[in-house]
């Protein structure tokens, strides 16, 4: 689930199902019948979709972590609070658990954008406001981040 491409709108079902939509379910071409891991965002008030390659990665760097520091033991509650493994069905849709829908939001209309190696699953609403308000800095937020800071050697 490396490098995702493109951000969509799509509705969820009274149940909570989404139907993932077919440009980004061929770029899921060899996850899309595997399990999925969802949880909620650290930052946003968004879920995060893992592949459960991509979420062994990560859980291999958090199990690193030294568990006889209470921050660390904090860290790993919280982060790992609420986390379900899903599935998509045999119509490629994928059911939120209603608690983490319940958490970031999502009712109807969804987001679903890709962020490099995940899925976010924003309620649309809290995504357009969430894109909005970083619009303001992001142009100092690019530099910061990518820009050459003059440090590297050629």
């Amino acid at each position: 689930m490396s490098h995702l491409i493109g951000t969509y709108q799509c509705k969820a079902d009274p149940k909570g199902r989404v139907k993932i939509p077919t440009a980004l379910s061929k770029q899921l071409s060899e996850a899309r019948h595997q399990t999925f891991v969802i949880k909620r965002a650290v930052f946003q008030p968004c879920l995060e979709l893992y592949s459960l390659q991509e979420w062994k990665l990560l859980m291999e760097k958090v199990n690193g972590l030294n568990r006889f520091k209470k921050k660390n033991n904090d860290f790993i509650r919280r982060f790992t609070a609420g986390v379900k493994v899903v599935e998509l069905d045999a119509t490629e849709r994928l059911l939120i658990p209603r608690d983490l829908a319940r958490i970031a939001g999502i009712e109807k209309e969804v987001v679903l954008s890709a962020a490099v190696n995940i899925i976010e699953i924003w309620d649309a609403a809290n995504y357009e406001k969430a894109i909005d308000e970083a619009a303001i800095d992001f142009a100092a937020l690019a530099e910061e981040v990518m820009g050459d800071d003059g440090d590297s050697v050629s």
